[in-house]
Parts: structure tokens; sequence; C-alpha cells
């Protein structure tokens, strides 16, 4: 990924990952897997766990330790009624956020013609 790819996801990764969860509980593999078939190919697995760390110490998700077969039990989370506000905060911040990006790109495209020497 690209550096403002990589500023831009450190923005929003909480939210995706919470939108992840609001579809079903899930562990930490499971949530990384899923953002990398979303085209996310670059992403850390340490990203996503650190970040996991974060939301369930400001008790956005519910934490259930589940037995596995291939070692020590694994960490499923869901998310909680916290986390299901944040998620509702955050998509509202996303609506508003893009449709102000996509106005500006709109009128900075229809501005910006090529002049006789840029051709």
């Amino acid at each position: 990924m690209g550096n403002q790819m990589t500023e831009m996801l450190k923005g929003t990764l909480e939210g995706m990952v919470l939108a992840i969860l609001a579809g079903r509980p899930a562990y930490g593999y499971e949530i990384t897997a899923r953002l990398r078939d979303q085209g996310f190919t670059d992403l850390v697995e340490g990203t996503v766990y650190a970040l996991l760390v974060r939301i369930e110490q400001r008790g956005f998700v519910d934490v259930e330790k589940v037995p596995s077969e291939k070692g020590p039990p694994r960490k499923v989370f869901s998310l909680n009624p916290a986390g299901q506000q944040q998620l509702e905060e955050f998509w509202s911040t996303w609506g508003f956020l893009s449709e102000r990006i996509d106005r500006l790109r709109t009128e900075t495209d229809s501005t910006t013609t090529p002049t006789e020497g840029d051709e």
C-alpha cells in the first residue's frame, strides 16, 4: 500500500472492523482475511490485533474465548451496543466526509480544463 493509502486506512480501520463485527462475531484472523478479500491485501495482521485490543479497552466489543483445534483458545469479538453506536457515528461521519470530498472533486474536475500550453 502506498503511504497515502496507509494514512487514510489508519483513520477508517476501526469503523471497517466494527462493520465486519456488525455482521457476525469473528476472531482476529477472520477479520484480517475479510479485509484482505476486500482488497486490502497489504494489511498486516498485527495492525488488526492492536486495533482489536483498543476497541476492547474502549468497551465496543464483547469477547468470548472459544477453544481452538490448533492451539490456545481464540478470542471471538462481537459488537455490543456501545460498539453499534460507535459504528453508527462512523457511518454518519463517513457519509458527511465522502459527500463533501465528492463535491470538491466534482467542482475541481469541472474547473480544471487544460489550457493551450498544457496539451
